[in-house]
């Protein structure tokens, strides 16, 4: 099996109106993902560079990562949906380490709560 690299500075459309630096497209991806169900036993639906998820206590849930993050200094957002239209307010709980984002979802009420769906992504640089 033979591997090819393609090498560019730069990405632009047929029309060469629209151009992007390839450093823009690598610092703008999703490093890593996961969408899961957070009720009951917790399972993943979907995900990307997600080698395991814990459930530590109600709403809160670590995950990690197959690759590093190249430094604590990265970017995780989280989403969640409890399937009856509650608004959930999220945190990123404790310090982000390279390996690891722990998230906790809340109900209204500022309480701790279990979601259906869980959506984060993180965004960085991987090691």
């Amino acid at each position: 099996i033979m591997a090819s690299i393609l090498r560019v500075n730069t990405l632009t459309d047929a029309s060469s109106n629209n151009s992007t630096a390839m450093s823009v497209v690598n610092q703008g991806t999703a490093k890593a993902w996961i969408n899961l169900n957070g009720t009951g036993t917790i399972a993943t639906r979907d995900s990307f560079n997600v080698g395991s998820i814990t459930d530590n206590a109600t709403g809160e849930h670590t995950v990690t990562y197959s690759s590093s993050m190249g430094n604590n200094d990265y970017s995780s957002q989280t989403t969640a949906d409890s399937g009856s239209g509650l608004i959930a307010t999220l945190a990123t709980e404790g310090t982000m380490t390279t390996t690891a984002t722990k998230t906790t979802t809340y109900n209204s009420s500022i309480s701790p709560t279990d979601h259906a769906v869980v959506c984060l992504s993180t965004l960085g640089d991987l090691a």
